[in-house]
């Protein structure tokens, strides 16, 4: 995985955790990724540009995502958004706030049909 694979995966976790304000349960799967990912510099960079304004950070990271998932496959773009829904369900339940930030990065993405597909499973 490239460094901005890296980037992309961490920040599309950290930012849709960090929504609704992160908990320690996802704090944990943030750092375990990084270890997972071998990307602590990321997960770094993550929360520093999270912080940086925690306000705008989602429409921030949008954009970012936007400028770099734009270019890739369907099916990896489809694994990103499975993936950050997935990571979510990890406590048992996802967040209306969470589930609309997710639905606008897939219809961003195009991918709001697979995503809607996986909730409804």
């Amino acid at each position: 995985m490239t460094q901005e694979q890296k980037r992309v995966h961490i920040l599309l976790k950290a930012v849709i955790y960090h929504y609704h304000g992160l908990d320690e349960l996802e704090r944990n799967d943030l750092e375990a990724t990084a270890e997972q990912l071998d990307a602590k510099n990321e997960l770094a960079w993550a929360l520093e540009f999270i912080a940086k304004d925690y306000i705008t950070s989602f429409d921030r990271a949008r954009t970012f995502l936007n400028d770099i998932i734009g270019d890739y496959e369907k099916d990896k773009r489809i694994e990103l958004i499975q993936m950050v829904w997935q990571a979510n369900n990890l406590k048992g339940y996802v967040t209306e706030m969470e589930a609309t930030a997710m639905l606008k990065l897939a219809k961003d993405w195009n991918v709001e049909k697979e995503l809607i597909e996986l909730v409804l499973k």
